[in-house]
């Protein structure tokens, strides 16, 4: 695996990671205020929104420079 898709992999983690603390936040907010993480939680969802169309973008304009 090249250095851009094992990068491509790496955002693709980062994007569930961060997703999936803004979805547990989401689903249950008694816990999150109880946790003083509403604020980390929706940092964490714009993130998981700012990875995806970075990744989108890595993907459109590197990935035809990635050779198999």
């Amino acid at each position: 695996m090249s250095l851009k898709g094992f990068h491509v992999v790496l955002i693709f983690l980062a994007i569930l990671c961060s997703a999936g603390f803004w979805g547990w936040a989401y689903n249950d907010p008694k816990a999150a205020i109880e946790l003083q993480v509403v604020t980390a939680s929706n940092l964490s969802g714009s993130l998981a929104i700012a990875l995806a169309v970075y990744g989108v973008w890595f993907v459109i304009k590197k990935w035809k420079d990635i050779e198999a």
